[in-house]
């Protein structure tokens, strides 16, 4: 199969890369991204010798360029988005434009030249808060930040065009991921880059917001579940299984980089702040075979051992 991945140099995509590359079956994989801040060719370093990695740096907004490359592959899987919740409150506009017309740029190419599969990448986020039980795929959707709004958006866009054009695509909805080579603005590469460097953390509020924790490696291992065996026109949740506070959390980060609470700065809550996120991932489970391998409490140490030993890629990244 030959593979188009939009924003393969970012956090999720260079492991989803990695891991097509590692299978000796894989044709071909062409990596588009716009290298915004949080795109970093050095995540794609260890396959950059492979003959079958190609890079092109260009925007999902090109149409022209995004059609060209659409006709050269089978699938694929799109991740390119902007992702950070507290910068789409700061400004939605980079959002509205990536997330939404993006996809609708992709979506349209994908018709034109005939490709087989798209696999749209998205977010618990969509489903807006839950108190309790869990999400199943047909929850309408209710965002609550520009960030999920978008996404909201793309999603709808996307089964739209699978109604419309008969278009295969096939969505993923997955829980907050953390891992190697995360941007270290998202909480978990946040608190463990600034600990490691001797500064205090913030947490919002009480800390009492829920978030359900997914390792990328399990992310990227249900993306290809998805991709080579998942069905035209539905959804899939994808989750991690380990619900946590987010101060339940920072105790946790707290102890792997042997700081204590002093080090922690409490912080006037989120705007819109959703107080609770978790899929229920029955469906990719029993369709799929899914469920996560990696523990959180063995990913989240060899998490915060990469950061330790990576120092100058995450202070590379920050400059």
């Amino acid at each position: 199969m030959r593979t188009l991945v939009t924003g393969g140099a970012g956090f999720i995509g260079s492991h989803f890369v990695r891991s097509l590359l590692s299978d000796p079956t894989t044709e071909a994989v062409t990596v588009l991204d716009a290298l915004t801040y949080a795109g970093n060719p050095a995540n794609l370093a260890p396959v950059a010798d492979d003959s079958r990695l190609r890079f092109v740096r260009g925007d999902i907004l090109d149409a022209e360029r995004v059609a060209g490359l659409m006709a050269e592959h089978d699938a694929v899987v799109h991740l390119a988005a902007e992702s950070h919740v507290d910068r789409s409150i700061a400004d939605g506009g980079d959002f509205a434009s990536t997330n939404m017309l993006g996809t609708q740029v992709l979506l349209e190419a994908a018709v034109r030249t005939g490709l087989g599969t798209f696999v749209h990448v998205s977010t618990d986020e969509v489903y807006g808060s839950i108190a309790v039980g869990s999400w199943t795929e047909d929850q309408p959707l209710a965002p609550n930040s520009p960030y999920s709004a978008a996404k909201s958006g793309s999603d709808l866009l996307a089964l739209a065009y699978h109604r419309t054009h008969g278009l295969d695509v096939r969505i993923t909805r997955c829980s907050n991921n953390y891992g190697p080579y995360q941007y270290p603005e998202k909480i978990i590469p946040l608190f463990i880059t600034s600990l490691l460097d001797g500064r205090r953390v913030p947490l919002y509020g009480d800390g009492g917001q829920v978030r359900d924790w997914l390792h990328v490696e399990d992310h990227c291992r249900a993306l290809r579940l998805v991709l080579e065996g998942g069905r035209p026109g539905e959804v899939y949740n994808i989750g991690g299984g380990t619900e946590l506070t987010n101060k339940q959390l920072t105790e946790r980060l707290l102890d792997a980089c042997g700081r204590d609470w002093d080090s922690v700065v409490h912080v006037e809550d989120r705007k819109g702040h959703d107080a609770r996120y978790s899929v229920d991932w029955t469906k990719i489970h029993d369709e799929l075979g899914y469920e996560p391998r990696r523990s959180f409490d063995e990913g989240l140490a060899a998490t915060v051992a990469w950061y330790r030993e990576n120092t100058a890629w995450w202070k590379a990244a920050l400059d």
